[in-house]
């Protein structure tokens, strides 16, 4: 299965263009939804991808989880998710049936709350009560 299908990939580069133009005129950080969820199915790891960097867009921006406990929002390299097996050998697949219903700072708070990254409703619901990421 492709990682990223050209819908998806727009998205993603559509948003680092936003944040770039955002980032320039001084403004706020973007707060974007998930455009797409990439897991291990043999393993612990999950990511929640918001954007590429349109300056090189094998770089992807969103929520970290490998499994350790410590989710982080940063940035991780598409070419490397297409190179990692889990456990058995499995390679990172993209969840078909995710739908964001939060920004990703309501998804990074409810993360560190849970110690990984989680779709729990009330966790993402406190979560969001709390105002996101801090």
């Amino acid at each position: 299965m492709k990682l990223l299908t050209k819908s998806i990939y727009e998205q993603l580069l559509r948003n680092g263009r936003i944040r770039e133009a955002l980032a320039e005129d001084g403004r706020a950080e973007a707060d974007f939804l998930p455009v797409v969820k990439l897991f291990t199915p043999d393993g612990n790891c999950t990511w929640l991808l918001t954007e590429l960097d349109p300056e090189e867009p094998d770089i992807a921006h969103g929520l970290c989880d490998l499994g350790f406990g410590c989710p982080e929002l940063g940035s991780v390299r598409i070419s490397e998710l297409e190179s990692v097996r889990g456990r058995f050998g499995l390679p990172v697949e993209r969840d078909l049936h995710f739908i964001p219903k939060h920004t990703i700072s309501v998804y990074a708070r409810a993360a560190w709350n849970a110690a990984q990254i989680t779709e729990d409703e009330a966790a993402l619901a406190q979560a969001a009560a709390a105002g996101g990421a801090s």
